[in-house]
């Protein structure tokens, strides 16, 4: 989009609900995508020369449907769509106050589309990446390590099987929401990459943590009773309350135990722990209740020193129990060596070096720097974290571990 920064924002925010009131209103995902990209460009080129309208998004709905109209008119099965195609005709575009009563169906309506039951769980997050999210296929190929090849043609192939499918595009009905795992688990996905974008030169993209955070929202406001809904809601709050503090002013990254706490955002702090322990006391602690009640030992801690580091092993241990992975393994290892010492967690990074899930992933090297610094082997830290700074594809990142590893080449810690 040949758009200014002020109108390409913009613009990413409006399209996920452009999509969802076009697909909601001609029911067919492939050709709602399609035109909604062909309003965007329009609207790219037209506002930076004669202004953004009163209403943005009432203007770009009006352009996509009319769009639809011009492509469904030349469909070769014309016939069949005239009864649709007359009706989108006759409705005038909604004005905002109108949109908004339609607007939480929309969004949750597209996202349940995504999670569709003939798709791969690949597939589906992709999807909602692209269609939810607003990341450009690049991004998401970023997010799988594929190449963006790949990921445009996994993408199409998603899209024509929903399009395959008949599957309508309606309001949210319980007997049609997909299964909760994989739409909690795509909606953490869009969050971890808006907190910490996978590539570039920006180490946050808060216009998809919001966005996360909003649509978290209202999966709350439709699933009330549900204590993993809740959980991870909880969970985004409480980490995105540390979004204003985790750079510095040139944009570099600030790791927690170097963060001014007081920069933190304490009312999404007591609203998160306020959420967990509302989701804790309906049953069994999933996934991300216990993640976000990790988050709250380490949002309600006046300081690294001060955190209740044995509680926080003591939920890694639980963690593991009910979700053992990799990562948990990787994160349980920094909870046991601030309790334990070093050694302890450098046993745990031993056991985890062959996992080919890690092999290729930043965060091992460096954690094993910092476990090497903790106990003082300065030359073998600066290698690893220069290791670590190889791996990585965010240049905030890159340039955090590099600057370790030349301090500690340097000889200051």
């Amino acid at each position: 989009m040949n758009a200014n920064p002020n109108v390409e924002h913009l613009l990413r925010t409006l399209a996920p609900r452009v999509l969802g009131t076009t697909a909601r209103r001609f029911r067919d995902f492939g050709l709602a995508e399609d035109a909604t990209q062909e309003a965007l460009i329009a609207a790219a080129i037209q506002w930076p020369r004669d202004g953004v309208p009163a209403s943005p998004l009432a203007w770009l709905v009006r352009a996509a449907h009319r769009r639809m109209i011009d492509i469904l008119r030349t469909q070769e099965a014309r016939s069949r769509r005239e009864a649709v195609v007359a009706v989108a005709a006759d409705a005038a575009a909604p004005e905002v106050d109108d949109e908004q009563r339609a607007r939480n169906e929309d969004i949750l309506g597209l996202l349940f589309m995504c999670i569709h039951p003939a798709l791969s769980m690949s597939s589906a997050i992709a999807l909602t990446l692209r269609a939810v999210g607003g990341l450009t296929t690049a991004e998401i190929a970023s997010v799988f390590l594929v190449p963006e090849s790949t990921m445009a043609q996994r993408i199409s192939r998603a899209k024509a099987t929903i399009r395959a499918s008949g599957v309508p595009f309606t309001p949210l009905e319980p007997s049609r929401v997909p299964p909760l795992d994989a739409v909690l688990n795509v909606l953490y996905l869009i969050f971890n990459e808006g907190y910490t974008a996978s590539t570039g030169s920006q180490l946050q993209r808060p216009d998809l943590t919001q966005e996360a955070i909003r649509i978290a929202r209202l999966l709350r406001d439709a699933l009330p009773a549900s204590p993993d809904v809740s959980g991870l809601l909880a969970l985004m709050l409480l980490t995105d309350a540390r979004r204003n503090a985790r750079t510095g002013p040139r944009g570099e990254l600030v790791p927690l135990d170097e963060q001014d706490r007081s920069r933190w955002d304490r009312g999404r702090i007591e609203e998160g722990a306020a959420l967990i322990e509302l989701s804790l006391q309906r049953g069994r602690p999933g996934f991300y209740a216990v993640l976000a009640a990790i988050a709250a030992v380490h949002d309600q801690a006046p300081s690294t020193e001060a955190t209740d580091w044995p509680q926080i092993c003591a939920l890694y241990d639980v963690l593991e129990r009910i979700a053992p992975s990799p990562t948990v393994k990787l994160n349980r290892a920094v909870a046991i060596a601030m309790v334990r010492g070093p050694e302890h967690g450098l046993a745990i990074l031993d056991a985890l070096s062959d996992d080919r899930r890690l092999a290729s992933h930043h965060r091992l090297p460096a954690v094993r720097a910092h476990f090497l610094a903790m106990r003082g082997d300065y030359p073998q830290a600066a290698e690893a974290f220069a290791h670590a700074a190889t791996l990585t594809r965010s240049t905030p990142e890159r340039d955090y571990l590099l600057l370790k590893a030349a301090r500690l080449r340097g000889g200051s810690t």
